[in-house]
């Protein structure tokens, strides 16, 4: 069998496994079976397809990750506050004596946002709606809020005006949010506009946080990744499992733990 058919007979294999997948069919042998393949190779390629963000392993055999759905603020705010409130309380920490912060649209951000109002002197540019609002009304809190089209749903400015703004700007330290995150793949956002706005941050800022509670950390596809450029870390909180850590720390990302 020639290369090229061999990688076509494995990418239909791919797909048979991931329909059979959706459909409920989830033990590795019956999946096996039904392929023509030995458990071994089901195994390997449960795996790879894990590796590539489309499936969740599950004891003895695996699941379809669930369709990516953006949620609305306010639904986003109600969810997982405690362990949001424990990643913003330990993100502060790491604010210098009057820095120059860059803190993301998002609930977990806007908690930041809300820790960070009583620690000024300090400069906050923003693209969070919400976040720029709360800290106008902080003494010793200067705020820029970044340009932008505003995405209806998380209530974050990105596009060109965001751009334009942040090639003036440059950060001490900033927080980013994220829909999801993967140790290969990297940060996932529901637009390509807003990942390149977390680019652009990344690279004018010294420090860069990621602030994500554990469920950001589970299976999910959304339609934009990024791999952030240089060193950045992950702030979130206990329910994270030590093999999720250790993944992301074989590509060199630090993980922090909070409670």
């Amino acid at each position: 069998m020639t290369e090229s058919r061999r990688r076509r007979s494995t990418e239909e294999r791919h797909e048979a496994l991931v329909t059979m997948l959706r459909s409920g069919v989830d033990g590795v042998e019956t999946l096996a079976e039904r392929v023509g393949v030995s458990a071994s190779t089901v195994r390997r390629d449960l795996t790879r397809l894990q590796r590539e963000g489309r499936i969740a392993r599950t004891y003895g055999g695996a699941l379809v990750r669930e369709v990516f759905h953006e949620r609305p603020f306010g639904e986003s705010e109600r969810l997982q506050a405690g362990a949001k409130a424990a990643i913003a309380a330990a993100a502060a920490e790491r604010v210098p004596a009057e820095a120059s912060v860059f803190v993301d649209a998002g609930t977990t951000c806007l908690a930041l946002a809300r820790v960070l109002a009583g620690r000024g002197p300090l400069t906050v540019a923003t693209r969070g709606l919400e976040a720029a609002l709360h800290l106008a009304r902080a003494p010793g809190i200067r705020v820029i809020m970044v340009g932008g089209q505003v995405q209806p749903l998380s209530h974050g400015v990105a596009g060109a005006l965001a751009e334009v703004a942040l090639g003036r700007l440059a950060f001490d330290v900033a927080f980013l949010g994220a829909d999801t995150l993967h140790p290969d793949r990297g940060l996932g956002e529901p637009t390509v506009e807003e990942t390149y706005v977390k680019e652009l941050v990344a690279g004018r800022s010294a420090q860069v946080f990621v602030l994500a509670d554990a469920t950001k950390l589970a299976p999910a596809n959304p339609p934009a990744w990024t791999r952030l450029s240089g060193p950045w870390s992950v702030l979130t909180d206990e329910a994270v499992d030590a093999a999720t850590v250790a993944a992301f720390a074989r590509r060199g990302i630090s993980v922090v733990r909070v409670g």
